[in-house]
């Protein structure tokens, strides 16, 4: 790809992805102008159940949710490159989104912007990340509203402190920003989340839900190989 100057991260377990993640990832690459959005899946998401689906088969998804959401970008003229990024599978131990952005950093150099994007609920659970406090020396963090996981009245001294220092109010200034910068949005409601879409998913309207809320490629996929039965 050509050296991009706006990278966006979306990071997760993806067990499965779902129209949230790519709603997410649309909205995020269409007002941050992203030259290239990378989807990682987690290697050993230390904070998860140990049931999680095999790291190699979450790739798969995540490369099969990657085609709808480039048929997406396509559709809306969003020129954003995608890239699936194995960093955190091929990297030994538990995935910490640390080691992730020092890698993504040391790999694209100081000037080039880079953007984490997340639900306002990973914010909120920020303090409980392996060293946390040090992302922002890295990354900007773009973050989206998720209904009932409200900022105000939710939000942690540690979190309110960090918003007072690094928020910005204008997507031109996280845009400008290699790291540092904190952008909260609140147009976008996404909720869903693929631990509730699992146990949904073993309900007798099984297809129904999954047609309904996981992209096509991926659900190909998870039909064939009988998955979150």
């Amino acid at each position: 790809m050509d050296t991009p100057k706006k990278i966006g991260i979306l990071g997760g377990t993806f067990d499965p992805p779902h129209l949230g993640h790519l709603k997410l990832a649309t909205h995020f690459a269409k007002i941050l102008h992203l030259d290239a959005l990378l989807l990682i899946p987690s290697g050993q998401p230390w904070q998860k159940d140990s049931d999680i689906t095999p790291a190699e088969i979450r790739l798969r998804l995540t490369e099969a949710a990657a085609v709808d959401l480039a048929r997406a970008f396509l559709y809306l003229s969003i020129p954003t490159q995608i890239g699936v990024d194995r960093i955190e599978i091929d990297r030994a131990g538990p995935s910490y989104a640390i080691d992730t952005a020092k890698a993504l950093r040391e790999r694209f150099g100081p000037d080039v912007s880079l953007t984490w994007l997340m639900g306002a609920d990973s914010l909120l659970n920020l303090p409980t990340w392996n060293s946390w406090d040090q992302l922002l020396c890295f990354v900007n963090f773009a973050v989206a509203t998720r209904p009932h996981h409200e900022i105000s009245g939710q939000v942690s001294a540690e979190i309110e402190a960090l918003l007072e220092k690094h928020q910005c109010i204008d997507t031109d200034t996280l845009e400008k920003s290699p790291f540092g910068r904190i952008y909260l949005d609140n147009s976008l409601s996404v909720d869903l989340s693929s631990t509730e879409l699992r146990n949904q998913l073993k309900s007798p309207s099984r297809s129904d839900i999954a047609s309904e809320h996981i992209p096509s490629h991926a659900l190909e996929i998870i039909t064939n190989l009988g998955l979150y039965k």
